[in-house]
């Protein structure tokens, strides 16, 4: 008699600050929200049912991320099939974590690279915990020195008891690790740009330099094949050898000198080795105004702005935005993936007028079959036979 989504939606209540500017705050330090679960609904029992809500239940109140509106990135649990995580994916959700059993793995160490889409239902845990006592420095550190993607975990409080973050590793992230600080959809849209591109180029003489042309590009055969795909700025490396940069432009803007910069945006940084990092979105053309005609592009850097390592934090059971961020609202470095959850509410509440209503429609149902055969107290009567 009710859907699954009907009757999960009587067990929960949103969090009202998905519908509030603390929201955008949090997209523009580069923030992503995903999916954590739903009060009522059991990832073992229908995990389509659990991603399908939880997807809309985002959709209806927050973009999932500054670089893409559709919600990427779901906790799963332990013990779910292959079979299982597919309809999960077939919900939307490319990236499945963490440490989840399945015999496919994604970043479980520093050389566990991702080679197919499965990969990604099995997203590991690295780094620790953020959690105060928990969480140590030094693993972090040496899980950052190591290089791949780092995951670490992170829940903001249990009932109504707040967790304490360790200070030590907030500052390390925020101020000495060379990371990019990045998320759960963002590290897997870089990925599968790597598994699907293409790119003009082009170079012409003018005023005495040169002006190299590139532009990498939005194809049919990548978008079907990767349609969940966020476009964000992928990092190319061209090789100039000894030239001098006079200028480098996009849309007819100079574009930023991004260096030293941790968290994603478009711009360049140059390297002592003669290698130009761009970083770009799809479509956008960049013209790079040089006094040497020689360059060759050498392909997509494995993380964007060429970093070795990649840091998330996945924020487990989200179910109240302000009390699990609040301490972080002074703090840009720190990016997280938000796996949202909506809060539970007793049950008990609804069940009698559940079962009231569940009665009501089958005896009113019988009646109406009965009054096709016309029989019943809503027949009609028939007049005698003279």
């Amino acid at each position: 008699m009710f859907s699954p989504v009907v009757v999960a939606s009587s067990e929960w209540k949103e969090d009202g600050w998905l519908n509030t500017n603390l929201v955008q705050e949090r997209l523009n330090v580069g923030d992503e929200f995903g999916c954590y679960g739903i009060p009522g609904l059991s990832w073992g029992a229908d995990p389509g049912a659990v991603a399908g809500v939880c997807r809309e239940y985002i959709q209806e109140r927050t973009l999932s991320s500054n670089w893409g509106n559709n919600p990427l990135s779901t906790y799963t649990p332990n013990g779910l099939t292959m079979a299982q995580h597919q309809v999960i994916a077939d919900q939307g959700f490319t990236v499945h974590g963490d440490k989840n059993g399945l015999d496919y793995t994604a970043w479980h160490n520093s050389s566990d690279s991702p080679t197919d889409l499965w990969d990604w239902y099995n997203l590991g845990r690295r780094g620790g915990s953020l959690e105060q006592i928990i969480g140590s420095v030094s693993e972090l550190q040496t899980a950052v020195d190591e290089g791949g993607l780092v995951n670490m975990y992170w829940i903001g409080r249990v009932n109504e008891a707040t967790i304490r973050h360790d200070s030590d590793i907030e500052d390390y992230i925020a101020n000495e690790a060379e990371a990019w600080l990045t998320t759960w959809g963002q590290a897997w849209s870089y990925w599968a740009k790597s598994r699907c591109y293409e790119f003009n180029h082009s170079i012409e003489p003018t005023g005495g330099n040169y002006v190299i042309r590139f532009e990498s590009l939005i194809t049919e055969q990548c978008t079907q094949l990767f349609p969940e795909r966020w476009n964000l700025p992928i990092t190319w490396k061209l090789d100039i050898g000894e030239s001098d940069i006079i200028s480098i432009t996009s849309n007819n803007s100079e574009l930023a000198d991004i260096t030293d910069e941790r968290r994603t945006k478009q711009g360049y940084s140059k390297v002592n080795s003669g290698y130009l990092h761009l970083s770009i979105l799809d479509g956008n053309q960049v013209e790079i105004t040089v006094d040497d005609s020689y360059y060759d592009v050498m392909g997509i850097a494995e993380f964007w702005n060429n970093h070795s390592s990649a840091i998330t934090i996945a924020a487990h059971e989200t179910t109240d935005l302000f009390k699990w961020s609040k301490r972080f609202v002074d703090q840009d470095n720190l990016v997280f993936t938000w796996l949202l959850e909506p809060r539970a509410v007793d049950s008990a509440d609804w069940l009698p007028y559940a079962a009231v209503a569940v009665g009501a429609t089958a005896v009113l149902g019988m009646m109406l079959v009965l009054k096709r055969e016309g029989l019943g107290p809503l027949a009609k009567k028939r007049e005698p036979v003279q």
